[in-house]
């Protein structure tokens, strides 16, 4: 019995000293990735799985250049809403062969992606300005119109997307289209100026001249009297009528008068351009004599066959100044 139990002791020693030995052994390299393999362009040959993640995500994270016509700026993918699929494709790389070149798969959050491009739209956006007349001490003067841009969200998010996808990091142009103003200096329009004062009316005609208006045609007319004055400030034409009918105001003057219909009798004689202010407009008149007076309430008063001419050359929001000089 005691051989046997100093036999056991012995080999209990011998295993506790072998122990130790056993656990002190270095572990086993981690796998590399074989020579000339790429991901996505990046060179990972050589690299550990947790090396290649990182100079894979360092990659994709560069910044995305994009131009808006002459204009660069840059973003970083993860605002874009991209995030790379980095463990998947790296594992793909520790079983594939030398010079494999291996696809790394991008997602996009399109409602990410979407978000910025909208706030991208809202601060680039610049409407078109038309075209339009000023008066500059009694002569009407064009102010340039400024043609507007606008960017192309739809097509933008697809420019932006595709370029994620193919790790691509610019410049990628974004598509801008310009906003044309309606009015412009060629196409504005006349203008009317009335000088109150010396009761005259001037009609300018634009063109395509530096200052875009030119003196057409004046005449002398009749305006409010002193009782009843001619509004000044900047009007516009708003309705034209051949032969109207006269329709009383509802003012004190006016009370108790009956409609009158067209003939040498209607105080609008036969043609009416109603301003934006108040029931004052220019129109023809049978008291010829009244033309060069104060002798309207507040109207602008024209010779008939006048009157006819100026009606076949404005339109509806033809601005009209009218002044006290």
């Amino acid at each position: 019995m005691k051989v046997r139990r100093g036999l056991v002791f012995a080999v209990g020693l011998a295993l506790v000293a072998a122990a130790p030995a056993h656990a002190q052994e270095p572990p086993p390299p981690p796998p590399v990735i074989a020579d000339g393999v790429t991901i996505a362009g990046v060179e990972v040959g050589g690299l550990t799985r947790a090396e290649a993640i990182v100079a894979v995500r360092a990659s994709f994270n560069r910044r995305l250049v994009y131009t808006l016509r002459r204009a660069s700026f840059s973003v970083a993918p993860r605002w874009l809403g991209a995030w790379p699929r980095t463990p998947r494709a790296v594992d793909s790389a520790l079983a594939a062969a030398a010079d494999t070149a291996v696809r790394l798969e991008v997602g996009v959050a399109k409602w990410r992606l979407k978000r910025f491009v909208n706030r991208l739209e809202r601060r680039f956006h610049r409407p078109a300005r038309n075209a339009t007349i000023v008066l500059r001490g009694l002569t009407p003067r064009v102010k340039m119109h400024k043609a507007g841009r606008k960017l192309q969200a739809y097509p933008a998010r697809l420019a932006l997307g595709r370029a994620l996808r193919q790790h691509s990091r610019g410049p990628v142009p974004l598509p801008v289209r310009a906003l044309r103003p309606e009015v412009r200096r060629g196409n504005i329009g006349p203008a009317v100026v009335i000088r109150r004062g010396s009761r005259s009316l001037h009609l300018y005609r634009g063109t395509r001249q530096r200052g875009g208006m030119r003196l057409r045609r004046s005449f002398r007319v009749a305006v409010g009297q002193p009782s009843f004055p001619t509004p000044v400030g900047r009007f516009r034409i708003v309705s034209k009528q051949r032969n109207p009918w006269w329709y009383p105001p509802n003012t004190g003057w006016a009370s108790g008068a009956s409609p009158i219909p067209p003939g040498p009798g209607n105080p609008l004689g036969t043609r009416w351009m109603g301003l934006s202010v108040g029931a004052v407009g220019i129109h023809g008149t049978y008291n010829s004599a009244s033309i060069g007076g104060f002798a309207s309430h507040g109207c602008i008063r024209m010779y008939l066959r006048e009157a006819e001419w100026l009606f076949e050359r404005v339109r509806v929001g033809t601005t009209v100044f009218i002044v006290g000089a």
